[in-house]
């Protein structure tokens, strides 16, 4: 289908506008895709608090430029993008499933924080607990030498307490 510069223009703008506002972009060649297949991916990537959409490569291209991403190779062939305003790892997780569920998928790559990443690192990132549970972690490592010295004090009192109790009880028994 062909645009017009004025249609260009405005979607060169908008591409910026999302690589500018997006922590995280993520991108799928596809074949034989069907209007059903596209619907279900951009609903699953609306779930995952992004966006998707079929670009036009020179524009993408061109709009990566304009905000600074060195592209080290062009992309080729169709490309879907996923803009990720939310949690990145959530949407590389919605791409990776879609590529291994089909193989009208496949990750290209993306952007992390504009920074290249291969389709390779883009799987590793999904493979990462969501932020919730990893924030649990952390806390659970910063909390451990607090607790463990807290134990390590009382443990001395506690100790005592225990031959105290034992001695009273002793006494206490008939014999």
């Amino acid at each position: 289908m062909a645009f017009t510069k004025k249609q260009k223009n405005k979607m060169l703008a908008q591409y910026e506008q999302w690589l500018r506002e997006s922590n995280a972009v993520f991108m799928l060649e596809f074949s034989r895709m069907n209007m059903k297949a596209i619907d279900n991916l951009r609903a699953k990537t609306r779930e995952a608090g992004g966006r998707a959409h079929i670009v036009k490569n020179t524009i993408l291209q061109r709009a990566l430029k304009n905000v600074g991403v060195d592209l080290k190779s062009d992309l080729v062939g169709t490309t879907l993008v996923g803009f990720s305003f939310g949690d990145a790892p959530d949407l590389a997780k919605t791409f990776s499933e879609v590529s291994k569920s089909s193989d009208i998928f496949k990750i290209k790559g993306g952007f992390l924080e504009l920074h290249p990443i291969s389709a390779d690192e883009v799987k590793a990132l999904a493979e990462l607990p969501p932020l919730p549970v990893m924030r649990a972690q952390l806390l659970g490592v910063l909390q451990a030498p607090a607790s463990k010295l807290v134990r390590t004090l009382a443990e001395p009192a506690r100790q005592v307490a225990a031959v105290i109790k034992a001695y009273s009880e002793k006494e206490a028994a008939p014999a």
